[in-house]
């Protein structure tokens, strides 16, 4: 599945709502947060799960350490 193409609407309904996964972009990279945690309901600190989150990550306190963490299911087209 990490070759698959999200465009930004589609990756919109994995918000970790109603049963729903969370998916999460980074740079082009879509990655699965599921089953983080800190992220049930597809909310972490304001936060929602379903963007890209790019900028968002740079103003967090662990920035990219946490990706290589996080399985990988495809790509922002």
């Amino acid at each position: 599945m990490a070759d698959k193409e999200f465009t930004l609407e589609e990756l919109k309904k994995f918000d970790g709502s109603n049963g729903n996964p969370a998916y999460v972009a980074i740079e082009g990279t879509v990655y699965d947060v599921t089953n983080v945690e800190p992220w049930a309901g597809g909310k972490h600190h304001g936060n929602t799960a379903g963007n890209d989150l790019t900028e968002a990550i740079m103003k967090s306190p662990h920035k990219h350490s946490v990706l290589p963490k996080l399985p990988v299911v495809g790509k922002l087209a």
